[in-house]
């Protein structure tokens, strides 16, 4: 089984960046893939929202813009499932989050055509809030990742495969890596 871990932090040595490795600890574990995607080594440019709104997004699932957000979201049809890991800033996903979710939020969803599956369309995945500061906005930002994958899964519970939300912070932060690679570990025995 194929899991994609998503982080979005600049810190390579943070909170956000030990929670990537333990989901990769737990992948691994469980004899999984662990495919790495490190949001801000990548060239994402935010969403023009082209064609007052909508432009080829809507009926392709491509995107207009020519960066490496194409790259990700292919790879994102060939995974099995996902874990994502944002640090929290302002009690939201970080930067580089909003701006690829925001492109994947506008290729995968929403689509009148109903009859089109999409790439992460009934997948499982793991949402991870890391605040390292004072661990403020933990729960607010894990309430955004649930609307965006309600959102990413055409706005149809059924469709949705929530499996783990967990909030990280520096006081829990010991036994919380633990649960994420316990976390990553059942998602690959689809438990």
């Amino acid at each position: 089984m194929k899991i994609m871990v998503i982080t979005s932090s600049p810190n390579k040595e943070g909170l956000t960046e030990s929670c990537g490795e333990a989901a990769k600890k737990g992948i691994e574990k469980g004899n999984g893939e662990a495919i790495m995607v490190h949001l801000n080594d990548l060239n994402i440019l935010k969403c023009k929202a082209c064609d007052q709104g909508w432009g080829i997004c809507l009926e392709s699932d491509k995107c207009i813009l020519e960066d490496d957000f194409e790259k990700v979201h292919e790879a994102m049809g060939e995974v099995d499932g996902y874990v994502v890991v944002t640090p929290v800033y302002f009690h939201e996903m970080s930067e580089s989050a909003k701006t690829f979710f925001d492109r994947l939020r506008r290729c995968e969803a929403l689509s009148f055509n109903r009859e089109k599956v999409n790439k992460i369309e009934k997948k499982p995945f793991i949402c991870v809030a890391a605040a390292g500061g004072s661990g403020n906005g933990t729960l607010s930002c894990l309430i955004s990742m649930e609307r965006l994958f309600f959102h990413l899964n055409k706005l149809d519970s059924s469709n949705v495969t929530k499996f783990d939300y967990i909030g990280v912070t520096q006081r829990n932060k010991d036994y919380m890596l633990d649960a994420i690679q316990s976390s990553a570990l059942k998602i690959v025995k689809g438990k």
